[in-house]
């Protein structure tokens, strides 16, 4: 079983920065790959951003260009840095994990954390 808990949400002026972070209780923790989510009120959840375990990435066409997904093996930990956030972007943020490369759906889920982008 493997716990993620989320941290870094809060309110934001639009074109401002976040950075949100997701640690793992995973052991292996350098094998799974990592996504964050969002889902905003009224909504489907949406992958925003993946990163595997060779450090491959993905990203929302949204958010290309703005939004940084890494991850650091040791801290067990991935970030979401969000930069030039817009209104659009508020949303609860959720970190998720996975054992398989390109996973369909994830096994692990956070909590969750909130951010708002005021304009």
């Amino acid at each position: 079983q493997v716990q993620l808990v989320e941290s870094g949400g809060g309110l934001v002026q639009a074109g401002g920065s976040l950075r949100l972070s997701c640690a793992a209780s995973a052991r292996t923790f350098r094998i799974y790959t990592m996504g964050w989510f969002r889902q905003a009120p009224g909504k489907q959840r949406e992958l925003v951003a993946a990163i595997t375990s060779v450090a491959r990435t993905n990203y929302a066409d949204s958010v290309k260009g703005r939004f940084t997904i890494s991850r650091d093996n040791a801290k067990k930990t991935v970030y979401l840095q969000m930069n030039s956030l817009k209104d659009e972007d508020t949303a609860v943020y959720y970190c998720a994990a996975d054992e398989r490369l390109q996973p369909r759906e994830y096994n692990y889920w956070g909590q969750g954390t909130q951010v708002t982008v005021s304009s």
